[in-house]
């Protein structure tokens, strides 16, 4: 389905997020210690400029607009992802990085992207932009 115009940015930004979920994949069916850890430091630099500004936009405007309209199951769900996203983000920065932390992050953003596309961002565009 074509994209409503506030929503196109949204969907953009995952394509760069998909990338790192699969960085973190490669990395960490590796088994390498090397790429685990490369993979970790490039996620931690990362994380800031390209998913932190996307969850606070989304946290920012379409969430609150979605729990406007009583999509609060939704709106809770996509928190819950982001908050689980940054925890492990906090661990693959600050602690040393295993394969099963790489391996969690790379599941759940991969997950995450998934659901705000053919979830999140169908039932936003339904709802909040009827006449796209």
């Amino acid at each position: 389905m074509k994209r409503h115009a506030a929503l196109i940015q949204h969907s953009r930004d995952h394509h760069h997020a998909l990338k790192l979920a699969r960085l973190a994949r490669f990395a960490a069916d590796s088994g390498s210690p090397e790429a685990i850890g490369q993979a970790a430091r490039t996620i931690a630099e990362q994380f800031p400029r390209a998913l932190e500004p996307h969850f606070q936009d989304e946290e920012a405007g379409l969430l609150p607009q979605l729990a406007a309209v009583g999509q609060n199951a939704l709106v809770l769900r996509t928190l819950d992802e982001h908050a689980r996203l940054r925890e492990l983000n906090r661990k693959l920065a600050t602690e040393p990085t295993d394969a099963a932390t790489l391996s969690a992050f790379s599941t759940l953003l991969h997950d995450h992207v998934r659901f705000e596309e053919r979830e999140l961002f169908e039932i936003a565009q339904t709802l909040l932009y009827p006449e796209h």
